[in-house]
């Protein structure tokens, strides 16, 4: 049986879709998984993925492309599947994707929806009211015909040794940067935070992505080692699998560093719930105000003056919050 997975979404999602990737893997003799390019490479890391298809959907993304019927068919061209797990965040519609793949001739189709999907799916599957994602997708595959057959945490190929990238020694990583500002905690607090948890003896790493690096020398400053912009997925991998803690908002390392089996203090800005997006399956701390007026609004910038759903959190509570988890591990 050939199997194709779709998540045209964000590298965190792509992460989120790992254990019911493994599932679907454990019963077809070939996966594909559909991804948009923000996804690919954390696609690339998921254990039972065969092929990684790369595709940028009209109808996801922050800036989707205009509809092409020439780009479509493309795609269509490309897919050789016999059966296909759609997976979508609980406020997305699987059906323009299954309409493509019904297109590209795959026989069986199974999402969630909400939405009547006429003959686009064989198994129109309801999520539970409250799942996280990582859940979700796991128990649409297991109405799918693909039980869990592990213990269902986030998972990715073993990273390649950080050592020349963090030094010798224990350390907490801690990433400032978010994908969208509405995530993200202020600059000045997160170089206090490093400042912090400097004086109480911990080594800091900082870690961003190559656009980043302005923002990491500023939260590094004098105190942390910068490292923006000096990994790439793999890389990344490995320094936050080897770290003790890792400091970062409700963005794609949080899901990485749960991948990886480390702890994670999530500064976690309500505009998501985090019932559906924390940290999975590894200790974690929530900071951020739960209840702030920005709470579930997707908002992608702050629409509250001053961002208080975060701007409340403290270096201190940072630091607060390391310690717990260290004492937990």
């Amino acid at each position: 049986m050939k199997a194709l997975v779709t998540r045209l979404d964000s590298f965190g999602d792509v992460l989120l879709a790992g254990p019911a990737v493994r599932a679907v893997a454990a019963r077809a003799d070939h996966v594909t998984l559909l991804c948009g390019p923000r996804g690919a490479p954390a696609a690339r890391l998921l254990p039972g993925v065969d092929e990684v298809l790369v595709w940028e959907a009209p109808w996801g993304g922050f800036e989707p492309p205009e509809v092409s019927r020439e780009d479509i068919d493309a795609l269509v061209e490309r897919i050789d599947a016999d059966t296909a797990l759609i997976l979508t965040s609980f406020h997305q519609s699987p059906l323009p994707t299954a309409l493509v793949l019904r297109l590209a001739g795959v026989r069986h189709l199974a999402a969630d929806s909400v939405d009547y999907p006429g003959s686009l799916l064989d198994l129109r599957h309801r999520r539970a009211p409250h799942a996280h994602e990582a859940e979700a997708a796991l128990d649409l595959a297991e109405a799918a015909g693909f039980p869990c057959p592990d213990d269902g945490r986030l998972r990715v190929h073993p990273p390649p040794p950080a050592d020349a990238l963090t030094g010798p020694g224990p350390y907490v990583v801690l990433h400032p940067g978010a994908s969208v500002p509405a995530r993200a905690w202020s600059p000045d607090r997160a170089a206090e935070a490093v400042r912090e948890l400097a004086a109480a003896g911990h080594r800091v790493l900082v870690t961003g992505g190559p656009g980043e690096r302005e923002l990491t020398a500023h939260v590094a400053g004098a105190h942390g080692t910068d490292l923006g912009g000096r990994t790439d997925a793999p890389e990344l991998a490995g320094v936050l699998a080897g770290a003790a803690v890792v400091v970062t908002g409700n963005t794609a390392p949080a899901h990485l560093a749960a991948a990886v089996g480390t702890p994670v203090v999530s500064l976690f800005a309500p505009v998501v719930p985090a019932e559906r997006w924390r940290p999975y399956g590894v200790p974690y701390v929530l900071l951020g105000d739960q209840d702030a007026p920005c709470a579930d609004s997707r908002a992608r910038d702050c629409p509250v003056p001053g961002h208080p759903c975060l701007n409340t959190v403290t270096a201190t509570d940072v630091a607060a919050a390391v310690e717990k988890l260290l004492g937990e591990t």
